[in-house]
């Protein structure tokens, strides 16, 4: 074997040998239920804590995570907080996802957030300061052509960190959701790529495959072994609807008795994925903050006269099916629970992208060792 080949086989080993000891940890802006935690810890990385404003994250964050969930506005915690939680010698990850709202196609109303959008900015104050090795977010497509992304991008690449922003699609990630996500990630200490997925259309999981075998349930009945599949009660005329719909379909589907007074305008015909079932051989839509309501969009179930449950949201979003939203005695709040399954990031997702990272950090390693 040549001995250039030989020096580079050699080099994936230790390559290999050091990515199994690699420390790094991540503190993760915005931790939300844990979605992004779960996945990084699921590829091997350390989340030493999450941090974020709304007391709801605190119960799924901490029980299913072991990571302390710090309760503060990120525009209140400074650089130095942030670097104290980090141990010496540890390659540290500074990781999150800004809320999306004032970037997401799904917003409703035409009123901007600016107090939520400069919450990148933040995020970008704070690699300044703290200045990790690695770094990465997710948020919305959309958010690729706002400045505010292009200013981060620059403030990243001005401090020398190598960095890649690429959209990707969840079901090649083995998510079974048509979701589209932009995924930043960049590094200090070597080339960074985001990871594209390598799942062909014909093997993307489906809703029937995450969602077929959870027991049947009526609108506004529940699982009494499983709190959070629990499905909303609706109106007469939502459930004469959805019996009047089928899997795939659209309103048009209805007779005309049953059209709300929005489909009957000409401004209503493009909204062809509300109040309508999903289908169980394809991926579901973009699991939303209100996937638990059936005139949200295509969040009927595919063949029980009812919306989607909360479990199954979050099944669909690639949570585990016993990651625990609320504590036993805890009352199930539909907008709470839905907004903190909508809002995530698919654990799979994160999963990967951590993995990537931890490639990065045990080449790292290994270059160090090797001099």
């Amino acid at each position: 074997m040549p001995h250039d080949c030989t020096t580079r086989l050699e080099g994936a080993n230790v390559v290999a040998k050091v990515q199994e000891k690699a420390v790094v940890e991540a503190v993760d802006l915005f931790c939300g239920a844990g979605g992004l935690t779960y996945g990084l810890r699921s590829a091997g990385i350390k989340v030493v804590a999450g941090i974020d404003s709304d007391p709801a994250c605190a119960y799924p964050f901490g029980h299913n995570n072991g990571a302390e969930f710090i309760e503060a506005d990120i525009r209140e915690v400074t650089g130095a907080a942030i670097a104290r939680l980090y141990s010496g010698g540890a390659i540290r990850l500074l990781a999150g996802c800004a809320p999306c709202t004032p970037f997401s196609p799904y917003r409703r109303g035409g009123v901007k957030r600016t107090r939520e959008w400069s919450l990148l900015s933040e995020f970008a104050r704070l690699v300044g300061i703290v200045k990790p090795e690695l770094v990465t977010m997710e948020n919305v497509p959309d958010l690729a052509s706002k400045n505010v992304l292009k200013q981060f991008v620059k403030s990243l690449e001005n401090a020398r960190y190598h960095v890649d922003v690429k959209s990707v699609y969840c079901p090649r990630f083995g998510i079974p959701q048509h979701r589209r996500r932009l995924v930043l990630m960049a590094s200090r200490i070597g080339e960074v790529a985001v990871p594209l997925g390598s799942i062909e259309p014909e093997e993307y999981r489906t809703v029937e495959d995450a969602i077929r075998s959870l027991t049947r349930i009526d609108a506004g009945g529940s699982d009494p072994k499983d709190r959070l599949h629990r499905a909303r009660t609706m109106t007469e005329i939502n459930l004469r609807r959805l019996r009047a719909s089928k899997s795939g379909g659209t309103w048009r589907d209805w007779l005309l008795e049953l059209r709300a007074p929005c489909h009957r305008k000409s401004s209503g015909a493009t909204y062809q994925s509300v109040y309508a079932r999903m289908k169980w051989d394809q991926p579901s839509p973009t699991i939303t903050t209100e996937a638990h309501s059936f005139g949200s969009g295509r969040f009927g179930h595919p063949e029980q006269d009812r919306p989607i449950s909360l479990r199954e949201a979050a099944i669909l979003q690639t949570f585990p099916r016993n990651y625990r939203f609320v504590g036993r005695k805890d009352k199930v709040y539909f907008s709470t629970l839905g907004r903190l399954i909508g809002n995530a990031v698919p654990p799979k997702l994160a999963r990967t992208i951590g993995a990537e990272l931890l490639k990065v950090a045990a080449t790292h390693q290994a270059k160090a060792i090797a001099r």
